[in-house]
């Protein structure tokens, strides 16, 4: 019972749409009808403002860090290593922020709450996989291709700073579980990209 509701707390977490929310209150507007029609900050950063942009991705991100340390140490499990509960709590976020219960489950493509979460269980390796999206977006401006490319190398990072680490190869295939959610998420924008019509980030006009 306590791992069901952990898991519950944790989707409800990452079901705040922070995007949504502060379209409404910024500008009056259904953020799901702006731009890109997606609720995540790279929509907000574009139709609303830049520090806007910036305080849902700090949001969102901060859902993931509050699922992993503060709701498993609330809802701890005999079942579960407190490590793999972790895990599991921040999938369930990860999950709440992309399929959403208050926008009639849709929601975010889910990186920064991903991101919240591998802050809180691999930060070394997310450190290196920023740096790859820095860099990625700095040539391109390109968000989408950005967090594709730092979500396809994250595997790399994490063998890197964790192999030695106990349950490292479950940790391995979680990350392969994250890539394949991640760009399945980012289809659209796939498809965007090969069609040459993906929307960039522009600072100054």
């Amino acid at each position: 019972m306590t791992l069901l509701i952990g898991i519950i707390l944790s989707y409800l977490i990452g079901s705040i749409p922070t995007g949504y929310v502060i379209g409404k209150v910024v500008k009056n507007a259904d953020i799901r009808q702006c731009g890109s029609g997606n609720v995540g900050a790279t929509n907000v950063f574009r139709s609303v403002g830049k520090r806007w942009g910036i305080l849902v991705l700090l949001i969102d991100a901060l859902k993931g860090l509050i699922a992993v340390i503060c709701i498993s140490l609330l809802c701890k499990s005999e079942l579960i290593d407190m490590r793999y509960l972790q895990g599991l709590y921040g999938i369930a976020a990860v999950c709440g922020h992309s399929w959403t219960i208050f926008l009639k489950f849709k929601g975010g493509k889910g990186v920064a709450t991903t991101c919240g979460v591998i802050l809180a269980l691999f930060p070394k390796a997310l450190g290196l996989s920023l740096l790859v999206f820095i860099l990625v977006f700095a040539l391109t401006r390109y968000v989408s291709l950005g967090s594709m490319l730092a979500a396809l190398l994250f595997p790399v990072h994490l063998w890197f700073f964790y192999r030695h680490q106990e349950g490292f190869f479950t940790f391995l295939l979680f990350s392969f579980l994250m890539i394949a959610f991640i760009i399945y998420r980012h289809r659209s924008n796939i498809t965007r990209l090969f069609n040459g019509n993906e929307n960039k980030i522009v600072f100054r006009k």
